[in-house]
Order: C-alpha cells, then sequence, then structure tokens
C-alpha cells in the first residue's frame, strides 16, 4: 500500500472524528482539482469509512505531469469534462466547500454503510472518482490524472471487498513508491523499474559497458599493446625528420653528422614499423568488432524473448528491430572504436605533452591558450547532442514500424488502393526523420569545426612565437620542426576527444536503450521456487477471476468455472465476451488481477513456465506461419520428432493431401518470401502443430474459423479423437461444434452468464437458445445442414 505521508499522519492524529493512521487500509492521492487544475486530494479507505483530506499547499504551484511541468488550471479539456458531470450531481455546493482556497487542512469522513458503491467515470487523460449513496444519488470526490488510474482502480476495487466483508488475500506491494521520480516527477517508463532516463547517472551506463568488456579483455589488450606500440614507433618519426635531419644530418653536428641516408633509412624502419603494428591491432579489431557485434544482438534478441505477450502488443515492430539492429550496431563503435581508441589517444596526448615540456615548456603552454574554450563548447554540446540522439532513434523507429507494417499488410493496402495514402504517411515520418537527422548532423558540423579551428590556432600561436625564436637564435629550425611536428601529431588524437562527445552521446543513448529492454521486469515471471509436474491430470477451476488490460478496463469480471480431467468444455459468447481472453489466462500468457486459476489444484503462477507451456497446447484463430519448410513448421512444438510423427499430425489435420500436392511436399518453403498458403492451410498446418504438441490440456480458440464447411466437418471428426483422454477447452462461433461438448459457459461482456449443457440451456430459452437459434438461421440462409 506504500507509506501514508506524514503530513497526512498529522492531520489525522489533530482531527478528533478522522480515524488513526493505523486504521488505513488503503489510500489514493488525487492530483487533479473538480475544477480541471492541479492539486492534491488523499482519499483513505479504513473498514467504516472514506476520508477525504485536501492539501491546501499545492493549489497554487506547480505541478510536474507526466514528466512535463504544468501550472495549474491550464487543462481545459478535463476542466470541461469535469464542469459537464458535476452539473448532474446533487452535492456541488458541499463539494465547493471541501476545495476552497483556504489554507487550512479540510478533513471530511464518510461512512461506508452509507454508500452504495465506488467507481471512476474515465475522461481524457484523467478520471473521476465518484460516490453512490443508497439514495442513487452520485457525488465526485476527487480528479485524478491517468498516472493514478491503475491506484484509483484498485481503490476501488478494494472498498468492494471491505462492502462484501471479504479480505484480500495477498497484500501486493504496488505502491512503494508514487511511480514517478523524486528529483525531476517524472514518471518512471516502467512502474516494476524505479530508473528515471531523465535523471539516470550516464557514468553509471558507462561503468555497465566497461563490465561488458570483460569478456573481449585479452582482444582489447592485445589491441592497445600493439596501438601503443604503433603510437611508440610514431613519436620518434618527428624527432627523426626534426632535430637529427635538419640539426644533426644537414648540419653537420651531433652523432648523425652527415649521416643522410642512415637518417632515412631510420625514418622508414620506424614508418615499417608503426604500419606493421597498425595493421596487426586493425585485424583484432575487426574480429572483435564483429563478435561484439554477434553478442549485443544476441543479448538482445534473447532478453526481448524474456518479456511477457503484452510488452510486444505497446511496441511496434519496427521500433523493436531499431533496437535489435542500429542499436547494437552503434554499442559495437564504443568497444571497436571507443575503448581502445580513447586509451591510446590519451596516452599519445600524455606522452607528446611531456616531450613537448621536456624541449621547451613555455611554447608548450602557449599552444594550450585555445584549451579551455574547447572544454566550454564540449561542455555546453553534450547534453544537446544527447537530445538530438534521442530524438533521431525515436523517428527512424517510427519510420521503420511504419515500413514493416505496410510491408505486412501489403494485401491490405492493395485491396483498398491505399498506395498513395502510405505513401504520404512514410513521406511524413521520413520528413520528421529527416529533420531530426539534420538538428543532429547541423550540431556536428556547426560544433566541431569550430573545435578543430581552436586546437589548430594553437600551431599558429607556435609559428609565431617559435619563428622569432629561430630568428633571434634562440631556437634551432630542426628543434621547431620537431615542436611544430609533435604538436600536428597531437591534433589528431585532440580531435579525436573532441568528437567523443558526439561518439559519447549516441553511444550512451543506445546503450540506455538497450539496458532498459535487458532490465524490464516481465509482467507474468516465474517463480524461483516453480512447482514442475511431469504428469497432469487437467483438472481446471477458475475462481472468481477479473482482468484487464487497462486499469479500470475490466474484460473479465468474476468468472467462475470448472473442467474435470478430460471434460470437453465450450466458451461461447459474442465477440469482445472475453472468451479469448480467459483461454489466455489459464495458459498464462497473462496473470489475473484478482482471483485464482488452479491446474490440479496448483495455482498457474505456482508453476513452471515448462509446465504450463509442455501440458498446454493452443490452436489460435490468429495463425501463423515461420518462414520455412511445411515439416518445420508443423515440427515447431517438437523440433525431435521424426518425419513419420509430422505425416501422422498431418493426416489427422486434414493438411496431408493439400503438402502432397505442394511443389516440394513437406520441404516446400512457406512463410515470407515462400509459397503462398490459403487461411484454411494455415489453419490446419496449426492444428497439426497442436497435434504434435500431444498436451494434457488442449485450448481450441476458434480452431476451425478459416476453414469450409466440408474441411471443418473433417477436421472435426478428427478433433474428437484427439481430444480423447484430454482436457479441451474450445472457443467456437460455429455453435454447432460444440453440441457434444460436456459442458457449455455462455459469456458476455466479461461475465458468465449461463452454465450448463446443451440440453440444459436449450431448456432455460435463455442467451444461448437466442444464439443457437441466429446461428442455424445463418446456415438455412447459406444453404447448409
Amino acid at each position: 500500500m506504500g507509506t501514508i505521508p506524514n503530513d497526512i499522519c498529522e492531520v489525522l492524529k489533530q482531527n478528533e472524528q478522522a480515524p488513526a493512521p493505523e486504521e488505513i487500509k488503503y489510500w489514493l492521492r488525487c492530483d487533479r482539482t473538480l475544477k480541471g487544475g492541479f492539486q492534491h486530494t488523499y482519499v483513505l479507505l479504513t473498514e467504516k469509512e472514506l476520508v477525504l483530506v485536501h492539501d491546501p499547499l499545492t493549489m497554487l504551484t506547480e505541478t510536474t505531469f507526466t514528466g512535463y511541468t504544468a501550472v495549474t488550471n491550464k487543462d481545459k479539456w478535463t476542466k470541461r469534462f469535469i464542469t459537464r458531470w458535476n452539473k448532474g450531481s446533487k452535492h456541488n455546493t458541499v463539494q465547493k466547500s471541501i476545495y476552497s482556497r483556504d489554507p487550512d487542512w479540510k478533513v471530511e469522513c464518510l461512512a461506508a454503510e452509507q454508500i452504495e458503491n465506488v467507481f471512476i467515470v474515465n475522461l481524457v487523460a484523467a478520471g473521476l472518482l465518484v460516490v453512490k449513496d443508497l439514495n442513487g444519488e452520485e457525488r465526485t470526490l476527487a480528479a485524478f490524472s491517468n498516472s493514478q488510474m491503475k491506484k484509483a482502480t484498485r481503490l476501488v476495487s478494494q472498498f468492494e471487498k471491505l462492502k462484501r466483508l471479504e479480505a484480500s488475500k495477498e497484500e501486493r506491494d504496488e505502491e512503494k513508491g508514487a511511480g514517478t521520480c523524486p528529483t525531476c516527477g517524472m514518471l518512471y517508463p516502467q512502474q516494476e523499474r524505479k530508473v528515471c532516463p531523465k535523471c539516470m547517472k550516464k557514468h553509471a551506463i558507462f561503468s555497465r559497458l566497461l563490465g561488458l568488456a570483460g569478456k573481449y579483455r585479452v582482444s582489447i589488450v592485445f589491441i592497445v599493446l600493439f596501438m601503443l606500440l604503433n603510437a611508440g614507433t610514431g613519436l620518434a618519426i618527428p624527432y627523426l625528420q626534426g632535430t637529427v635531419l635538419f640539426d644533426q644530418a644537414l648540419g653537420g653536428t651531433g652523432p648523425f653528422a652527415g649521416q643522410i641516408a642512415l637518417v632515412i633509412g631510420l625514418i622508414i624502419l620506424f614508418r615499417t614499423l608503426s604500419l606493421v603494428f597498425g595493421v596487426l591491432f586493425g585485424m583484432i579489431n575487426a574480429r572483435l568488432g564483429a563478435n561484439v557485434a554477434f553478442d549485443l544482438k544476441s543479448g538482445v534478441f534473447t532478453a526481448m524473448q524474456r518479456l511477457s505477450l503484452s510488452f510486444f502488443q505497446k511496441k511496434q515492430t519496427g521500433q523493436l528491430m531499431t533496437r535489435v539492429n542500429n542499436d547494437a550496431t552503434e554499442l559495437q563503435f564504443f568497444f571497436v572504436d571507443g575503448i581502445s581508441y580513447f586509451i591510446v589517444n590519451a596516452m599519445n596526448i600524455v606522452g607528446i605533452v611531456i616531450i613537448l615540456l621536456l624541449m621547451d615548456w613555455k611554447l608548450t603552454l602557449l599552444c594550450f591558450i585555445p584549451m579551455p574554450f574547447v572544454m566550454i563548447i564540449i561542455r555546453q554540446a553534450f547534453p544537446k547532442l544527447w537530445r538530438l540522439s534521442w530524438r533521431r532513434h525515436r523517428r527512424v523507429a517510427v519510420m521503420n514500424a511504419i515500413i514493416s507494417d505496410t510491408t505486412r499488410g501489403t494485401r491490405v493496402v492493395k485491396a483498398f488502393g491505399k498506395e498513395r495514402q502510405e505513401m504520404d504517411r512514410f513521406q511524413r515520418s521520413n520528413m520528421a526523420f529527416a529533420g531530426a537527422e539534420q538538428n543532429f548532423n547541423k550540431m556536428n558540423s556547426t560544433v566541431f569545426p569550430i573545435l578543430t579551428m581552436l586546437t589548430q590556432f594553437g600551431g599558429l600561436i607556435i609559428w609565431a612565437f617559435g619563428g622569432a625564436k629561430v630568428m633571434q637564435g634562440e631556437l634551432t629550425f630542426g628543434v621547431l620542426m620537431t615542436f611544430i611536428n609533435y604538436i600536428f601529431m597531437l591534433y589528431g588524437p585532440i580531435q579525436f576527444m573532441n568528437n567523443i562527445a558526439g561518439w559519447w552521446s549516441y553511444c550512451m543513448s543506445a546503450a540506455q536503450r538497450i539496458f532498459e529492454i535487458q532490465d524490464a521486469v516481465p509482467d507474468v515471471s516465474e517463480k524461483k521456487d516453480a512447482i514442475h509436474l511431469e504428469v497432469i491430470r487437467g483438472e481446471i477451476e477458475v475462481d472468481d477471476i477479473s482482468f484487464g488490460y487497462e486499469p479500470n478496463k475490466m474484460i473479465l469480471k468474476q468468472v467462475t468455472m470448472h473442467a474435470r480431467p478430460g471434460q470437453m468444455i465450450g466458451v461461447v459468447g459474442h465477440s469482445g465476451a472475453g472468451k479469448s481472453t480467459l483461454v489466455n489466462l489459464i495458459s498464462r500468457l497473462y496473470d489475473v488481477n484478482e482471483g485464482e486459476i488452479r491446474i490440479d489444484g496448483h495455482d498457474v503462477r505456482d508453476l513452471s513456465f515448462d509446465t504450463l507451456r509442455i501440458h498446454i497446447g493452443i490452436v489460435s484463430q490468429e495463425t501463423y506461419v515461420f518462414m520455412g519448410t511445411i515439416a518445420e513448421n508443423i515440427a515447431y512444438a517438437n523440433p525431435d520428432c521424426t518425419l513419420a510423427d509430422i505425416v501422422h499430425a498431418a493426416k489427422i489435420a486434414k493438411a496431408h493431401d493439400f503438402i502432397e500436392k505442394l511443389p516440394d511436399g513437406y520441404d516446400t518453403i512457406v512463410g515470407t518470401g515462400g509459397h503462398s498458403l490459403s487461411g484454411g492451410e494455415k489453419q490446419r498446418l496449426s492444428i497439426a502443430r497442436a497435434i504434435l504438441h500431444n498436451p494434457s490440456i488442449l485450448i481450441l480458440d476458434e480452431a476451425t474459423a478459416s476453414l469450409d464447411t466440408e474441411t471443418e466437418l473433417q477436421i472435426q471428426e478428427a478433433l474428437e479423437m484427439l481430444i480423447q483422454g484430454r482436457t479441451t477447452i474450445a472457443i467456437a462461433h460455429r455453435l454447432s461444434t460444440l453440441r457434444n461438448a460436456d459442458y457449455l459457459i455462455v459469456m458476455d461482456k466479461g461475465k458468465v452468464m449461463e452454465a450448463g449443457t446443451h440440453d440444459e440451456l436449450m431448456h432455460l430459452e435463455g442467451m444461448y437458445y437466442e444464439l443457437v437459434q441466429k446461428h442455424d438461421k445463418a446456415l438455412q440462409m447459406r444453404g447448409v445442414g
């Protein structure tokens, strides 16, 4: 439930009529006013009453709303909706007194026995908490933003339980935090993972990336070693080309006096060694880059497979493709071009600066005059480049999503003649990406030439002051040339360090997006001590479950069902009644919000995923054929099966005949870019896949929806043989396929309206009777039956 704020506890203690803080069972902080502004109103729930506590200190302040700072009384749309709702309320005068601008705390208690129910009214990006008394009169208690919708739904649920005198079976700690960052107020992207992308410490991401480099430390050590040897041999060349060549070989003084050929030979030798070391570290670097890209993409894809179905329903395909491909490739540069080059260039800078200081410390200090300006520009450019990199990523993700959707839905686009519309949609997305790309490149093209000019300005200073010293005889020409060569050698590493702001920005952005996937907590997770069952009998108990994909939008409401081992349970109802949602919960693709589902007496949340996936087979109305052969698609559930098993399953599913007629039979390539199958053919492959799975519990979710009547009758005969000895839950619009079911439940609007055998429900002449009558009439009109 979370800890009640100290201010609220003090208010309750000071008010004689208010309950003690320890009596509070649940509480909700509403963050909107009934006039559309922002203000905190606390709704506290005890066993006997609802308590309203109004916080006067937030009335005239700025409030952070979904990550953005907003001033009160600016949300005109919410204000308009609330005004319309309150016109029908008979308690507006009371509300005005409660929510006045009086700076004192105000407390009001509503007896639970005088309240019939509490419910939520959905608005645009907000909601209202409303109570209805025993006389049928309604009153709006408070308003809240969508960020509080889940908690408000929980409050309503808790109130209903208290009214029914039911204790919650378990207190889920959903309210440990406010769900927002305490620093900036931005909502956490994932409530389970209290990480704010805005306030995340970038050095923490960098440290985590360095941890990934441990696997490649041997390769990185050799790369750094050869790069250092490359740099070390390169450092000798300016000295040979300057002081040794001009002052000694050509000047006739020193150890190399007159030995021009020897000096030229040494220069060639050191250049050759530098080239050899460069080739060696380049070869290792190329291999390392390929391995890093492979491991990163595998890691992201593996992490995605661990996540729940709800994660993929909230993401577009193109966005996920961008995470796997683009972000992993950008991180490849961190390891290949980042770590090793950063270390070597940093050591090059240190080594060259030491040499320059030993040669002439005054000239060295002069060449660093532009450095403070360089650091200021980098400090200003870094956060802007970070934001622009994020914006560019979002734009390319949207563009990839459009490409993916249009490609997958080409048939629909062609059928409706919407090519021009899709082109316009892509153009808008492409223009948005181009704008983001231009802004990012414009920043790069503006900042880095300025940095380059500033760093090279130091070389001009050296020419000016060094040339004056040569003319005055304080410095030899060879030493000046050596100094100049080292200065220009310094430009390369400094230029790399200048560009490191841009490199750092897009690498850290990509790393943050990848780590968000790797750290994402699945909505449906397996317990550490999950129960594994080798054999199950197939008894299914659905006990008073409720479920919604979104807060306050329940799809199933207090559904109860019992399937005994070996029974066939038929589930019927109109579209949207919650039939498919029910079987998704039984197979634990989602977890129930309330209630319990048990298989052989075990809560499905206590069973291991292996137990559920091995013993539950699903034939869905949404068939999917993977890229590969017919045989590989059928064997997807059991890759170790034999060809004889595949053929046997295909024959039972009535798929063998059409497979034999294909160009390569069971070796025919289907899926993307392969042979096109009809809807009925895909459905039969899906049924064969489930048959090969050989589960103890079989779920048929519109399994024959894509088949013609004749084929449906044939498959129905095969399915009747298949379901022998298995617990089967069948969903079908064609009620004729469920006449032989042992038990039927009729659902409507998420509730079980009727339950019984076919004869019992027909005798009732209720909803099921009406569905059968309509179904029979439809068949007669089509000339069937």
